[in-house]
């Protein structure tokens, strides 16, 4: 629960591992071992093409105006090509645009902060970072990583077939597999929300979580104070959409570890849609406290949990995608506060909804694919767990089952021997009952007719529950799950393809850049 090179392959050895490649990744549909569920077909994806011309170097680096400009680095070369590297100054300070320029790449030389931190109370923004479509953001080293700070703003909005790309130098180099992870820090986005774990003033405990104006947090990952929370739930931090954040989370110090994408005290005006998280050596997204609205999610390969979220966060999630390396991986959910807080103390209440869902748990090393702690509320709806004969849900303390977890429309091929568990004052016999209790459609011995990650017949039979009841942001569906057909392909194209989980999509295999 924390925030958070080798050699050069050109020409025919880098073709020849191409094709390598394309052998052993399967997609939803094509023959041989599908590799997050081989025990059923599924329909054959669009094709994904291979470039045959490699990228060549732009001539020059463009102008911003951040004091330093951008750096030009000289030229990186990988299996796509040739590219001059243009790096970053370590202070966004003035309004930027990242503009696309073909063989260009941008270079995090360590940490990049967009903005000075403006504090509690501040309102407005300062400074606004804008990233184009299609451009790739690189991690230089293993301590790179973004950051905009409490009333700043990251703009990162790609489009269906030119995704942003934020990723390592390794995989510039070709370098990366689909088991490389913590090649560098990842995106964060502070901002001024209310959060309940305080870094200064002691906890939260009045009626009004406003109240304390000492309330804020810092950030872990980092050897810098960097504080992050405020008053005003509706704040904004900026705007990420069709995003792929790549081999991220490198750890600074052991339990400092940054995630793909991390969010301290972020508002309900920023905006998450189409986000990709893929092998992140901690978790794939971890939300500090803030009020967090995110749709169409694939978290892929993450070593730590999928979505881990605490700390006063108030989260709503819809079409959610997680899958799992076999390697890898802790829960596809951990819902807690921090260590200590298992009481009513910390103020707000960490909540989490997650509707029109489909978890794929294939670690080896955990044993549930849901966690809950710390008196969290939790809500799922419209879910699928294929579980890999694991518990599907835990919840540890009394005070958990206090808060009123809710199931609705639940179903999973749970471990006959243990579907349900609970933990240090819990019993398996209470989370049961939390789950008997809100819908007839949840089922714990499920028959998944999943083809990959994709519905069947079983799947799309289950009655679905109107999350729009829930909240009116949450849309109101037809089906439970996260991807309800060979037609429903709100994953494709913007996201990467690999062997953990193969999207059928155009931009390639997360391995190597995408060639526009």
């Amino acid at each position: 629960m924390t925030i958070t090179n080798r050699v050069l392959l050109l020409g025919a050895s880098a073709l020849a591992l191409t094709g390598c490649e394309a052998d052993q990744i399967v997609s939803p549909g094509t023959s041989g071992d599908i590799n997050v569920d081989i025990d059923n077909p599924a329909p054959a994806p669009t094709p994904t093409p291979t470039s045959g011309t490699l990228v060549t170097p732009a001539a020059g680096c463009p102008t911003i105006n951040s004091t330093g400009g951008l750096t030009d680095r000289g030229t990186i070369s990988g299996p796509t090509g040739e590219y001059r590297r243009c790096e970053l100054p370590s202070l966004i300070d003035a309004d930027d645009t990242l503009t696309y320029v073909p063989g260009l790449l941008y270079e995090l030389p360590g940490r990049v902060d967009i903005g000075a931190d403006q504090g509690f109370s501040s309102t407005g923004s300062t400074v606004e970072l804008t990233i184009q479509p299609g451009v790739t953001v690189y991690g230089a080293t293993g301590r790179s990583f973004l950051v905009a700070n409490r009333g700043n703003q990251l703009i990162a909005n790609g489009t269906v077939d030119r995704p942003i790309v934020f990723t390592s130098r390794d995989n510039v180099l070709g370098l990366s597999t689909d088991d490389s992870t913590g090649q560098w820090g990842g995106v964060v986005l502070l901002g001024r929300a209310p959060v309940s774990d305080c870094y200064l003033g002691g906890f939260n405990t009045t009626a009004a979580p406003n109240n304390n104006p000492q309330c804020e947090q810092e950030l872990e990952g980092t050897n810098t104070l960097t504080l992050f929370g405020g008053s005003n739930s509706a704040d904004s931090s900026g705007s990420l959409s069709y995003v792929q954040i790549r081999y991220s989370g490198f750890s600074l110090a052991p339990g400092k570890e940054l995630q793909s994408l991390t969010t301290g005290g972020v508002g309900s005006g920023t905006t998450f849609n189409h986000i990709m998280t893929f092998n992140s050596s901690d978790d794939g997204m971890e939300f500090f406290g803030g009020t967090v609205r995110m749709k169409y999610v694939a978290a892929i390969g993450a070593d730590d949990d999928t979505v881990d979220v605490d700390t006063g966060a108030q989260a709503d999630m819809q079409y959610v995608l997680g899958v799992q390396r076999s390697a890898g991986g802790d829960n596809l959910i951990e819902l807690d506060s921090p260590d200590g807080d298992y009481s009513t103390a910390a103020i707000p209440q960490t909540r989490l909804r997650v509707s029109d869902f489909t978890f794929i748990q294939r670690s080896s090393s955990s044993s549930q694919v849901v966690r809950a702690r710390g008196g969290a509320k939790l809500v799922l709806a419209n879910g699928v767990l294929d579980t890999d004969d694991k518990t599907c849900i835990r919840i540890d303390e009394t005070v958990t089952i206090n808060a009123d977890p809710d199931f609705l429309s639940l179903v999973g091929d749970c471990n006959a021997g243990q579907p349900f568990r609970g933990t240090s004052g819990a019993t398996d016999a209470q989370v049961k009952a939390q789950f008997d209790a809100d819908s007839t459609a949840n089922v714990a011995n499920f028959t998944l007719t999943l083809a990959a990650f994709i519905n069947g017949s079983n799947e799309n039979g289950v009655a679905v529950f109107d999350a729009s009841t829930l909240s009116n942001w949450f849309d109101a569906t037809a089906n439970i799950g996260a991807v309800t057909s060979a037609s429903d392909t709100w994953y494709r194209n913007w996201t990467c393809n690999s062997s953990i989980a193969d999207f059928g999509s155009s931009n390639g295999f997360c391995t190597r850049l995408p060639v526009y």
